[in-house]
């Protein structure tokens, strides 16, 4: 989560929550906030959120800094790398 977190670009923007935050290597994960702290904290859940979906469907999931995502196989017994 912190190396994620670590990745993030922020901007403002014209609108009622103008911290704007995205996380480029995981598509899809971007949040808002009316201060960067709230806008820091609404990425953390978008990221928690994009992650339980990824490993719930098995899809894959890009390294993220160094740190790579795996799960455990239950057929196989052996960790599997998302």
């Amino acid at each position: 989560m912190q190396t994620a977190l670590e990745m993030a670009k922020y901007e403002i923007i014209e609108d009622n929550e103008p911290y704007y935050g995205e996380i480029p290597v995981l598509k899809g994960v971007w949040a808002q906030g009316k201060t960067l702290e709230s806008c820091r904290e609404n990425l953390k859940e978008v990221i928690e959120g994009w992650l339980i979906v990824r490993l719930k469907h098995g899809l894959p999931i890009p390294p993220i800094g160094k740190t790579k995502v795996g799960l455990l196989s239950r057929k196989h017994n052996r960790k599997v790398y998302a």
